[in-house]
């Protein structure tokens, strides 16, 4: 079972549940954790009668709400032998969940953010709150590939317990792909087929980065069945 983190104020649930959609097309059972403060999962994610803490599943993924420990989610599901997931993507909006899912123990998390000043100003006080050193690599929402911008939240950072990976990942922010994830929102349906060339690249630079056993020929199949909606 594979955990990976993604940290930061920013709203990255959509991609999260993008990059998961592709993965259960590569034969993966996929968990994602809403672990924010807002639990924007409560309100996208359609469930039957949800309650404080609970898990359902939607377009072939599993999500869970409400839950601050995987431990929690052990006990909800009435399991004890580890749960029974190839990967989990837990999404944080607070230091204290990284502790409290033991991030730092994982080979491979991110941080993402975009360049508004709350989104940076939030993240970087959540990397500062980190006790133990967590391996992270960049997710950039962005207009453009800048190594300042990059540079920018390396000095931010300095004499934090973010470990920075040398790569970096962008995702574009203006080729019209919003509206679609909001259109998608609507109609409770994950579909790739109006989201841009770039943000679909991207998706898949994430999945490829994230996976050890899904090739990239196996992620570019599935994302051209995404692409006819089937």
């Amino acid at each position: 079972m594979e955990k990976i983190g993604f940290i930061g104020a920013y709203d990255k649930l959509d991609m999260i549940m993008y990059v998961a959609k592709i993965l259960t097309l590569c034969e993966k059972k996929v968990l994602v954790v809403d672990s924010t403060i807002n639990q924007k999962a409560r309100y996208v994610i359609p469930a039957i009668n949800p309650t404080t803490t609970y898990v359902t599943e939607f377009e072939e993924i599993d999500f869970a709400v409400g839950f601050n420990n995987l431990g929690q989610i052990e006990q909800y599901l009435k399991v004890q032998s580890g749960l029974p997931y190839d990967i989990i993507l837990i999404d944080i909006d607070n230091p204290y969940n990284i502790e409290g899912f033991e991030l730092n123990t994982t080979e491979k998390n991110y941080f993402v953010t975009g360049f508004d000043l709350f989104s940076i100003k939030r993240g970087m006080q959540i990397i500062s709150l980190i006790k133990n050193p967590v391996k992270l690599t960049k997710i950039l929402f962005s207009q453009y590939m800048s190594k300042e911008e990059n540079d920018y939240l390396e000095y931010l950072s300095l004499g934090y317990k973010a470990v920075w990976d040398s790569n970096r990942i962008y995702f574009p922010i203006e080729n019209g792909d919003l509206s679609v994830i909001y259109e998608n929102e609507r109609g409770s349906k994950i579909k790739f087929k109006k989201l841009s060339q770039e943000y679909k690249d991207a998706l898949l630079v994430l999945a490829d980065d994230m996976t050890k056993d899904v090739n990239e020929a196996q992620i570019r199949k599935a994302i051209k069945t995404l692409e006819k909606g089937v």
